[in-house]
């Protein structure tokens, strides 16, 4: 079980980093760009620790490359949510919102796991995503509380991530729920936008089920990897 937990988690964070990385050159200023690929980066430092760390569970010899970068797509456990195309500045900021509020939690719930090793590498992140989480809130209530045209593409972004965030709470993360429901609903308050209405969840990426979005990013994330399997750093 743990093993599979090690794997989730640093697949979520390794896709995300990567989703980051495409902002790099494109972001709406050059303080915004800094901030995602530092963001990135951070997400990428968590997906190393993580992806070894379900290396060493497993037992198989595959390190955290290995995991990275030569599993096929119906081999990674990433959430739906991380793995969607970034749109605009402000669906991004919508999926880092949803996701870094719900990571926070989580990585605050594992302070107590009986593995030590993910504890420590949880508690580490936890610092880093305090972060993400604040960044991306602060940029929601900018966008929310701006003019009638970031107003609409924030409440367009959070309608499009919304479909995704009920695989964030399947086993035993249910119990977050209530936390981050509370967290969202207090910063939409103060951004004056409406809770997305509840729709059917899409679910399906903690077992391998993806959109083709993934597929199309792995291309370009392993194809290095993929062309010179022997090359080393």
């Amino acid at each position: 079980m743990q093993q599979a937990l090690a794997l989730a988690l640093g697949d979520d964070a390794l896709v995300l980093g990567h989703r980051l990385s495409e902002w790099c050159g494109h972001a709406p200023a050059l303080e915004i760009d800094l901030a995602l690929a530092n963001m990135g980066l951070d997400l990428l430092g968590q997906a190393q620790f993580f992806l070894a760390r379900a290396g060493e569970i497993e037992g198989k010899g595959r390190d955290a490359d290995a995991l990275a970068y030569r599993r096929n797509e119906d081999e990674f456990c990433n959430c739906l949510l991380v793995e969607q195309p970034n749109g605009d500045f402000a669906r991004t900021v919508a999926r880092q919102f949803l996701f870094s509020a719900w990571q926070e939690l989580n990585f605050g719930a594992m302070a107590g796991s009986g593995d030590a090793q993910m504890a420590a590498i949880a508690g580490k992140a936890r610092k880093e995503v305090m972060y993400h989480a604040s960044f991306a809130a602060d940029w929601v209530v900018r966008l929310g509380d701006g003019t009638a045209e970031s107003h609409r593409r924030m409440a367009d972004g959070l309608d499009f991530c919304w479909r995704f965030t009920d695989e964030l709470f399947v086993g035993d993360a249910a119990g977050l729920r209530a936390a981050w429901d509370a967290r969202v609903n207090e910063v939409l308050a103060e951004a004056g936008l409406e809770r997305p209405k509840a729709v059917r969840g899409i679910v399906g990426g903690r077992e391998g089920r993806h959109s083709e979005h993934l597929g199309h990013m792995l291309a370009e994330m392993q194809y290095l990897q993929r062309s010179f399997p022997d090359a080393v750093w």
